[in-house]
């Protein structure tokens, strides 16, 4: 079986990589490079670890987190699409079988909230990961004066602890916001899309999804 570890060897998506952060720089996006997929890869397997699922999907949660933002290396519209595309043909060409890279195109093709829902467990197990990565670090512009929502919003979120209970079936984003910095309206105003698609995820995987921001629970 393809592991992360091989994905993570793989020059072509290492390349890949890089040229979708430069592009989102030049944009005037936020961070989508090494730090937030190791985070979204990382998070996606420990969703299907915590539930109890087979080893082998874990993995392959792992891999979907990984490779999930790299059609941004052509264009941010329709990211999501195009990235499918290049993660099945890279994942062919390291010789992943039919049915794994189709479940990892799957899931990949279906993070973004403008076209995407859960439609799998790897894919409501991405989803609820990408989601709930907020946070300052993401930020690449340094200059505060210039910051638009996104670059307040995301600044302005000083701890974020994604956990899971088993046993009562939930999963918890929990957010602390400066509020001298963006007020918690501003989260919703630009995050709502995305924390409906979190709450149908985690519907899919049969369990919960918890909104906590500055201690008081919102959803």
């Amino acid at each position: 079986m393809i592991t992360l570890n091989d994905v993570k060897e793989n020059l072509e998506l290492k390349t890949l990589i890089a040229s979708s952060q430069k592009q989102l720089n030049a944009l005037g996006y936020t961070e989508h490079s090494i730090r937030h997929i190791t985070i979204v890869s990382e998070r996606a397997g420990k969703v299907l670890e915590t539930l109890g699922y087979p080893e082998e999907r874990i993995e392959l949660a792992k891999i979907a987190g990984y490779m999930h933002d790299i059609g941004n290396g052509i264009n941010r519209v329709d990211h999501a699409h195009t990235g499918a595309i290049l993660a099945y043909e890279i994942l062919k060409d390291m010789g992943m079988d039919a049915e794994k890279r189709t479940e990892i195109m799957m899931a990949i093709g279906n993070h973004d909230e403008q076209t995407g829902t859960a439609v799998s467990d790897i894919s409501a197990a991405l989803i609820l990961a990408d989601k709930s990565d907020v946070h300052r670090d993401r930020v690449v512009n340094t200059n505060l004066s210039t910051f638009d929502k996104h670059d307040k919003v995301n600044y302005a979120v000083t701890n974020a602890d994604f956990k899971l209970d088993k046993e009562e079936r939930k999963v918890t984003l929990n957010l602390t916001i400066d509020t001298k910095i963006s007020p918690v309206l501003d989260y919703f105003e630009i995050f709502m899309d995305r924390t409906m698609m979190s709450k149908y995820a985690a519907k899919y995987l049969g369990i919960w999804f918890e909104l906590i921001i500055n201690d008081t629970k919102l959803l």
